[in-house]
């Protein structure tokens, strides 16, 4: 057995050495940790062949001739290199410079250092060192050194196999160290996300307004942590309200961020200019959303607006593309759609027009306003939910807003068979009292 074999492997049986091997690998599998399986594959290696000295090299993210001493067998207490690399020696000459430059392994019989070389607090009473390069991209951007007391240590002919598995052990390492960072990108993403999802729920209402003869009810659901749909109410004169449910197109943050610019866009609108009109508002908000947001975007928005005077029971409203609400007349059975005042969505054209359309209600009607996001339901066949499945739930005209919305939604898990939602959805029911 020649003499690398008898260093790395010690001097059992075959069946002793690969029993000892297959425990390395064993326990390498097990690690998701890349500093704690680099310390027990040292650990291992040290075992296997004591006396040697491990040190550990880095060029990364340095310049030629500059190399950083990541390890150290004869350190008292580890230091983790990704996390603490700022505190790691470097070097900018000498033996180990000149390895770790070279980009190819090295085995030197006889060991000689000039005074001033910082390789010898290192090697300081080493005769013979195998220095090995681990690749990436081609280059020899990490180095692991084994030095031995002994001149002529390291045999030539096992070089190859340990040039070999010394770079599989890199590349495993490099993949729990990448994975590693993607786990702490996510979870920083996960976080971030989180605070958008809650800074988006603080533009909605915090509570529900009380206006005369109209009992209300809400649910609002994204189907990521943040979404782009959206509701409000906007107090006005003589106990009149006005109703805002929207729709950005797209989903997630981006989605969630134009919901904040239409929240902010909603609410510098002057409503005391024009209460008897509904379309005046989308004409605002739209071209506000022309001038500075949405031109090169791509991006739009659907709204449907109302303003509710509860003296007159008269509903003014405009739609900006928006999914007509659903109006059921419980003393005739009869259920329609509020789509007299259709027009484009905000923010594709600034020269859009908006119109107004008119209904009054009647005491013992429901309405619901929801987004697409409820009737684009699919099933596994991918068949949509529909408006047709809504009006079934509008038919128990007994129930109060708050039990609509529970029975509606509940007949959406049924149909998509409790499938995750895929976009955002939001519903406002509304009873006539």
């Amino acid at each position: 057995m020649s003499t690398l074999s008898q260093n790395l492997l010690g001097r059992g049986t075959w069946q002793e050495r690969l029993d000892h091997i297959v425990t390395t690998m064993k326990e390498m599998s097990q690690q998701t940790d890349p500093q704690e399986m680099v310390k027990a594959y040292t650990r291992r290696i040290r075992e296997m062949s004591p006396g040697n000295r491990i040190i550990s090299l880095s060029r990364r993210g340095l310049r030629d001739p500059w190399f950083r001493i990541t390890r150290y067998s004869e350190w008292e207490s580890e230091v983790d290199p990704w996390e603490n690399i700022d505190t790691l020696p470097i070097y900018d000459r000498g033996l180990f410079s000149e390895l770790i430059y070279a980009n190819a392994p090295r085995i030197i019989d006889e060991l000689i250092l000039d005074d001033d070389d910082p390789a010898i607090q290192y090697l300081e009473g080493q005769n013979s060192l195998i220095a090995v390069p681990q690749f990436e991209d081609g280059k020899a951007l990490n180095m692991v050194i084994m030095a031995r007391q002994d001149s002529e240590r390291f045999d030539p002919e096992q070089l190859p196999e340990f040039v070999w598995v010394s770079n599989l052990f890199g590349r495993a390492t490099s993949n729990l160290v990448l994975a590693k960072q993607l786990q702490d990108a996510y979870a920083q993403v996960d976080f971030e996300l989180r605070r958008v999802a809650e800074i988006q729920h603080s533009l909605l209402p915090a509570r529900l307004p009380e206006i005369s003869n109209l009992k209300l009810a809400t649910h609002y659901e994204t189907s990521q942590q943040a979404g782009g749909d959206y509701y409000d109410f906007f107090p006005l004169s003589n106990d009149k309200w006005g109703i805002l449910i929207a729709d950005v197109s797209g989903h997630g943050t981006p989605a969630a961020v134009l919901m904040a610019v239409l929240h902010s866009i909603a609410h510098s609108y002057d409503h005391a200019a024009d209460e008897r009109h509904a379309a005046p508002f989308l004409d605002y908000i739209n071209r506000k959303l022309c001038e500075r947001y949405t031109e090169d975007s791509g991006t739009f928005v659907t709204a449907f607006y109302a303003i509710y005077d509860p003296h007159t029971y008269r509903l003014t409203y405009s739609s900006a593309g928006h999914n007509p609400p659903r109006l059921r007349h419980c003393d005739s059975e009869q259920v329609e759609a509020l789509n007299e005042a259709q027009s484009l969505p905000l923010g594709v054209i600034e020269e859009a027009e908006y119109k107004d359309a008119r209904k009054i209600l009647k005491p013992n009607d429901r309405i619901i306003f929801y987004t697409d996001g409820i009737v684009e339901a699919e099933n596994g066949d991918g068949i949509l939910f529909g408006e047709s499945r809504l009006d079934t739930v509008l038919a128990k005209c007994k129930q109060d807003p708050q039990d609509i919305i529970t029975d509606l939604l509940e007949k959406v898990k049924t149909f998509t068979k409790g499938t995750p939602a895929l976009d955002d959805r939001t519903l406002l029911a509304a009873r006539v009292l």
